[in-house]
């Protein structure tokens, strides 16, 4: 019973520690999308296009709107079409 108790509380700990690791890769870019794109009517496409710039560009502008000059990189990434590719 108690190596069923100790092999429990490994497992346990292994799972926890893996999670926090995996969350906190991308954290730093999900947590600063989640507030630039709060307010967006397309919630999901501009999370993902506010990852791939804040991932190629390691920043992103605060506020959910405008302040694109904080961060050039991410200002100047444009689509196929000449666009802003960043929210």
């Amino acid at each position: 019973m108690k190596l069923v108790v100790v092999q429990f509380f490994i497992i346990s700990l292994l799972l926890t520690s893996s999670f926090s690791v995996l969350s906190s890769a991308d954290s730093s870019c999900g947590g600063k999308c989640i507030v630039r794109c709060s307010k967006a009517g397309q919630h999901e496409e501009c999370l993902k296009y506010c990852n791939i710039c804040c991932q190629k560009c390691n920043c992103v502008p605060s506020g959910t709107f405008g302040h694109k000059d904080e961060c050039p990189c991410y200002r100047d990434m444009k689509n196929s079409k000449g666009g802003s590719k960043c929210p």
